[in-house]
């Protein structure tokens, strides 16, 4: 009872209360998307908003069996859940139903249930009790390669499901590595290859190639007497030239038509406003047309008329845009940043290094769905179809990011209590 006790007593309510804010305003953006004179009643189960009511009511449940569960729980069964979820990804590749073209979902009558979403709480745990072990080093070799497969499994199997767009979340793992002492040069590598990869769909790549080639020759004249850095400099040419290759092939062979238009949209190559640009045209049309103080609460045209598909899920800011304007994306993207920048520092204040890796794991995983979900609705980034988290329509999402979440809350609650 002491315990229990003292965790509410120390439980974070600026963090509770940015989460409350956060599925409200949400709420209300779903309401304004899919907003019908025909259906007013908040309360309405055939409309979106009726059935977020649901999801955000047992989402509170579900964040209220966490803080009540002992903190110990999550780490002892850390590997348990990790497992449990894998064998849920495997068996959504045998049984499961495909929606919108991705195999990622159980469906059990009117309800529809994602793994993939659940898989991304439990890989944190799993990473943060496999670091938080004793005598763990992030640079040997051992230490890198454990932690790649974990992130890396999930990864491969919700790819298989035909969802890259989840499946490219696991890449913000990388923070935590980095936070934990991974060298910062595969920081440097990582950056070198978006670049080389970008170079390779935009240009040419065998005018890469020759830049790759006309580089290294230049390098070897100044380095040419230290052999072995020769011989780095010859294996950076030939990987690097090899992943411009590889890069051509993948993108003609094994990336779906749509996904290509996409990407030769987002980079310029090719114009569809009637056809892969049409959602982004749209998005950044109903935004720009916000203005300063926007349009009004359900007075959004784009939205009202349905000229931008997927507004209540993955281009939910674009209503924020245009029925708040401005002034309504900047309170949003503030609240959000309150949100990132309080979770990086709780982690710091953490005794147990299990709860401070498991912190830089939720901030990662959320800064990610934040920044790429923005990002694809004004048109910086590919659209993908990731949620913006605690805002996008769907009860797996809001499940998920409130578990992830409260994991922690829950954690940093006993952080007192150790010595």
């Amino acid at each position: 009872m002491r315990e229990q006790k003292g965790i509410f007593k120390n439980i974070d309510w600026v963090m509770v209360s940015l989460y409350l804010v956060l599925v409200i305003m949400g709420w209300i953006n779903i309401y304004a998307a899919v907003y019908n004179d025909e259906y007013n009643s908040i309360m309405d189960i055939t409309q979106s908003y009726g059935k977020q009511l649901i999801w955000i009511g047992t989402a509170f449940v579900l964040g209220l069996v966490v803080l009540i569960t002992d903190t110990k729980f999550f780490t002892a069964f850390a590997y348990v859940i990790y497992g449990s979820t894998i064998l849920l990804l495997l068996a959504v590749l045998i049984t499961g139903k495909e929606i919108s073209g991705s195999k990622s979902w159980f469906e059990i009558g009117s309800f529809a249930f994602q793994p993939a979403e659940f898989a991304k709480f439990s890989t944190s745990l799993a990473i943060a009790r496999y670091l938080s072990g004793l005598n763990i080093n992030v640079n040997d070799l051992k230490t890198k390669l454990i932690p790649l497969a974990i992130i890396g499994l999930p990864a491969v199997l919700i790819l298989l499901q035909n969802d890259a767009g989840s499946a490219l979340v696991y890449a913000a793992f990388v923070l935590v590595l980095y936070r934990q002492g991974l060298s910062g040069n595969l920081l440097v590598v990582g950056m070198f290859t978006a670049i080389l990869f970008l170079m390779a769909l935009l240009f040419n790549p065998y005018i890469i190639l020759a830049i790759i080639v006309a580089i290294g020759a230049l390098l070897f004249f100044f380095i040419r007497k230290n052999r072995k850095n020769v011989l780095k400099l010859t294996g950076l040419v030939l990987l690097a030239s090899a992943f411009t290759v590889s890069v051509e092939y993948s993108f003609k062979n094994f990336i779906e038509p749509h996904q290509k238009s996409r990407i030769n949209v987002l980079l310029g190559k090719q114009i569809d406003l009637k056809g892969a640009g049409y959602n982004v045209n749209q998005s950044k049309i109903a935004i720009g047309s916000g203005g300063f103080f926007g349009k009004g609460f359900l007075k959004g045209t784009q939205t009202k008329y349905n000229f931008v598909p997927e507004q209540s899920t993955d281009f939910i800011f674009c209503t924020v845009g245009e029925e708040w304007g401005f002034l309504g994306v900047t309170v949003v993207i503030g609240l959000f940043m309150a949100l990132f920048i309080r979770i990086v520092k709780m982690a710091e204040r953490q005794r147990s290094d299990f709860s401070r890796i498991y912190g830089y794991g939720v901030a990662s995983i959320l800064f990610f769905h934040f920044v790429v979900n923005i990002g694809m609705t004004i048109g910086l980034l590919p659209v993908i179809g990731i949620p913006l988290p605690f805002f996008s329509y769907g009860g797996s999402s809001l499940w998920a990011f409130t578990i992830l979440l409260f994991i922690f809350i829950k954690q940093d609650s006993y952080r007192l209590q150790l010595l």
